[in-house]
């Protein structure tokens, strides 16, 4: 069992349980550093869904920087048992959500729940075609609104679909095989677009 820690915020330095195995691959630290150096104060605040949240990785750390709350969507029953660790490991529960269930199914019932969420994280299992499949699903149920944020991880062999269903990219990195993608809803006709202030 590999351990990984929060880099910033009230538990920084506090170890996480992850799992390193074909079915969860962990946001390496390099590369949950690179998306947080980037949101910077944006966090703060904020409500979060992570979607594939594997082992919670990315939505601890979001909540240790300030988020209000997050919601953390995920079939895996042994990625379960580990979000629950490390949401109880460092005290969290009372600010998140878990369902566990895979992310279209997640997000209708969000949608008739009538949540919305400003940050939107989507780290799937690489090349299995879930990224166009989650972002049509986003686009047909309004779980966000025009100034939401949507941070995809993929990696550089499985580029993000030519059509973006309704998001525009408005920033990318790449750390080694993976690219973090940056992008924010095309805005409706009469209204501007509200963008993040990204470091």
């Amino acid at each position: 069992m590999g351990i990984m820690r929060v880099i910033s915020g009230t538990s920084k330095g506090r170890r996480l349980s992850t799992l390193r195995g074909q079915t969860l691959r962990p946001t390496s630290g390099r590369i949950k550093e690179s998306i947080f150096g980037i949101l910077g104060k944006e966090v703060e605040g904020k409500v979060v869904l992570d979607l594939f949240a594997g082992t919670g990785n990315l939505a601890v750390e979001a909540l240790s920087r300030g988020a209000k709350k997050a919601f953390l969507v995920e079939r895996g029953r042994q990625a379960l048992r580990l979000i629950q660790k490390n949401l109880s490991r460092c005290g969290m529960e009372g600010l998140s959500e878990i369902l566990p269930d895979d992310a279209c199914r997640a997000i209708r019932i969000l949608e008739a729940r009538k949540e919305s969420f400003d940050l939107i994280f989507i780290d799937p299992p690489y090349e299995k075609g879930l990224i166009k499949r989650t972002l049509e699903g986003l686009s047909a149920r309004r779980i966000y609104h025009e100034g939401s944020l949507l941070i995809i991880q993929h990696d550089r062999r499985e580029p993000l679909p030519e059509t973006l269903e309704g998001w525009s990219l408005i920033r990318e990195r790449r750390i080694g095989d993976t690219i973090i993608s940056f992008l924010m809803p095309v805005p409706s006709a009469g209204t501007g677009k509200k963008d993040f202030h990204l470091s």
